[in-house]
C-alpha cells in the first residue's frame, strides 16, 4: 500500500513562524529562511513511492498561493502540536502515514523511504532529533492510533520523544537516523543553510 507523507508547515509570515528563530536573526529573515527550506524540502522528499499532503496552519492558509499548487492540503486545525499532529495522522486514509515539519534540512527521500519500511514491521516510527524531539512520525495504519496520543508530551523540550513515546499505549515502534531542526540560530548554524 502507497504511504502518505504529511509535511506539518505554518504560512511563512514574519512573526508567525519560526518565531524563536525570529527572536535571533530577525522575523522577516526567519520567515525567508522557512519559505526557502520548505521549498528545497519539497523537491527533494515528492517522490512517486508516496502520496505528499501539507497540512497547514493557520486554517487561512488553506488557499495560500505560497506552496505548490499541486499538492492537496488539509488544516492543521487547533491546539498544541500534539493535538494537530493526531489529527493529521487521524486525517490520514487506510495505510502507513508518515508526518513530518518543514523545519529539517537534512531530510532526503531515502530518509523518508527507509521510515515506511520500518513501518512494516513496527506499528509505530519515530526519527529523533538533536535536542531530544523528533523530526518524524509514523504509523502503521493497521490498528487504530491510540486514544492519548501525544496527550501530555512537554513540547520544545528534552522529553518529548520520550512523553511521545510513552502514549503509544503498548504499540511497537522503532527509530530511524537522528537528524536535526531548526529551532535557533545555533541550529541554523549547525545546519550550514
Amino acid at each position: 500500500m502507497r504511504g502518505q507523507l504529511y509535511i506539518m508547515l505554518k504560512e511563512p509570515r514574519p512573526g508567525r513562524v519560526k518565531t524563536r528563530l525570529g527572536r535571533e536573526i530577525g522575523m522577516v529573515e526567519a520567515a525567508w529562511w522557512f519559505r526557502h527550506q520548505v521549498g528545497r524540502l519539497l523537491r527533494e522528499v515528492e517522490d512517486p513511492r508516496w502520496s505528499v499532503t501539507l497540512a497547514v496552519a493557520p486554517e487561512g492558509a488553506m488557499t495560500s498561493r505560497t506552496w505548490p499548487a499541486h499538492l492537496p492540503r488539509v488544516a492543521q486545525g487547533q491546539g498544541d502540536l500534539g493535538a494537530r499532529m493526531a489529527r493529521v495522522m487521524r486525517h490520514a486514509r487506510p495505510g502507513p502515514a508518515c508526518v513530518i515539519g518543514g523545519d529539517v534540512p537534512g531530510v532526503r527521500a531515502r530518509h523518508i523511504a527507509h521510515a515506511f519500511k520500518v513501518l512494516g514491521r513496527h506499528d509505530a516510527v519515530f526519527g529523533p532529533a538533536e535536542d531530544g524531539g523528533f523530526w518524524l512520525v509514523g504509523w502503521r495504519g493497521r490498528r487504530a492510533l491510540p486514544p492519548r496520543l501525544f496527550e501530555g508530551v512537554r513540547w520544545s523540550s528534552e522529553h518529548a520523544l520520550s512523553d511521545s513515546i510513552g502514549t503509544l499505549g503498548g504499540a511497537s515502534h522503532a527509530l530511524v537516523e537522528r537528524l536535526r531542526d531548526v529551532d535557533d540560530a545555533d541550529d541554523l548554524a549547525r545546519a550550514g543553510t
